[in-house]
């Protein structure tokens, strides 16, 4: 959420913001309840003023039925307003959270992915001498995924990892957490069910994508899309220390989608589930520093796939291909030879002060400050197994494990 006094005082910034994600909306509108929001501020106001300026008058009024006659006017003269104000302070909020963040300067300006910009490229793609085969080909044939009885037990979209690919999940999620918990990130497995108002405030739950989330009315929950959906609450009405930031986590979920209005669209194998697990990055600083910890957390990431020697691209994505939250967002794609091209294995997503203000997450400085947030993926797992598995294939149709990974998952090749 913006502040209300940047909205005031930029109209035309927060316009342009929203015309370059190609959102409509009704800024006016927003405006004018904030108006008559104070108003009504205003007058509560006068009106508690009034009120204790009679309390005051008691003591030595001789008439004092009349004092407290008065006040009851003035009590219900309250109420009203304090019942108007709750209204219009239900349409200001709802109007409020449907404000998307400000753009970070150098976001690219587009109508959708087909103008996201590649920033650098790594890694050779490889050359084989055979037909390739794509991750489900080699995963049936070697019988580590499974997606049939899958079908059969729980519907599309979902799979079994078996064997060594169950195994190589594990070695990752250590391999990762090794690797961050070094950098002094403090390692967490968060809880996968969210409250419906705590997922509002982390800017993730809106009527246009409810219908991707699963719901459990009987509980009043959702499961969670991803880690940094719990994680990004960890310090929700709380106030921290200058001197702790920036705190950095990493936390590992199990993720949850329905993949609403993606059907037909990445049907084959494990690319695009129901479930999936995934090793996330949530981070909490101050302003000055928090573009510069996006970078940082760029860096993490590439050192991450360079160490398994997959190529890759870094993308930064544009307006149109921007969620409402993100102030900034930059991508990593992964080669999959299957497909013959890049695909997004990775997010970085630079949210400044949008979610920490609706969390009510801040900061004690001189002043008291919102932090600024980014949240970024440091392995999803399912598609970086696939992008293993395709890099590393061999004529026989055995997989080659990167090497590093080679003492987590003790063993060197499947076959």
């Amino acid at each position: 959420m913006l502040d209300i006094k940047f909205i005031r005082e930029n109209p035309k910034k927060v316009e342009e913001s929203c015309k370059k994600r190609g959102i409509k909306f009704d800024l006016k509108k927003l405006l004018a309840i904030d108006e008559k929001r104070r108003k009504i501020q205003t007058d509560l106001e006068r009106v508690s003023a009034e009120k204790n300026k009679a309390s005051r008058e008691i003591p030595k009024a001789k008439d004092k039925k009349k004092i407290i006659a008065g006040m009851k006017k003035i009590d219900k003269k309250g109420d009203k307003l304090k019942d108007s104000l709750k209204k219009i302070e239900k349409d200001f909020y709802d109007l409020m959270y449907q404000v998307p963040n400000i753009l970070a300067d150098d976001v690219p300006t587009g109508k959708d992915e087909s103008e996201n910009k590649v920033i650098r490229k790594w890694g050779k793609i490889p050359k084989f001498d055979f037909k390739v085969k794509d991750h489900i080909e080699l995963g049936e044939a070697l019988d580590i995924i499974d997606v049939k009885k899958a079908a059969e037990v729980s519907g599309a979209r979902f799979a079994y990892l078996k064997k060594e690919a169950a195994l190589l999940e594990f070695a990752l999620v250590k391999y990762t957490f090794d690797f961050l918990v070094k950098k002094e990130f403090i390692p967490v497995v968060p809880p996968i069910m969210i409250k419906p108002d705590v997922y509002t405030k982390m800017a993730r739950l809106s009527e246009e994508d409810k219908d991707e989330k699963y719901y459990l009315p009987k509980d009043d929950l959702y499961l969670i899309g991803s880690a940094e959906h719990t994680l990004g609450p960890l310090h929700m009405n709380e106030i921290l220390n200058e001197k702790d930031l920036p705190l950095r986590y990493v936390g590992f979920s199990t993720s949850l989608r329905r993949e609403a209005g993606s059907y037909g669209k990445d049907t084959r194998g494990i690319l695009r589930v129901h479930q999936f697990d995934k090793i996330e990055i949530e981070s909490f600083t101050v302003k000055e520093e928090a573009l510069k910890e996006q970078e940082f957390i760029v860096s993490l990431q590439e050192q991450l796939i360079q160490s398994l020697n997959i190529p890759y691209q870094v993308v930064m994505i544009c307006t149109g291909d921007m969620g409402k939250p993100d102030a900034r967002q930059i991508d990593m794609e992964c080669w999959i030879p299957g497909q013959n091209k890049y695909r997004e294995t990775h997010t970085s997503d630079y949210m400044a002060d949008y979610q920490a203000r609706r969390l009510n997450t801040r900061v004690k400085r001189k002043n008291m400050e919102f932090v600024h947030m980014n949240d970024a993926t440091a392995f999803a797992i399912g598609r970086i197994i696939i992008a293993i598995l395709e890099n590393y294939q061999q004529k026989d149709g055995s997989i080659k494990i990167p090497e590093v990974l080679q003492k987590y998952t003790g063993f060197k090749i499947i076959k």
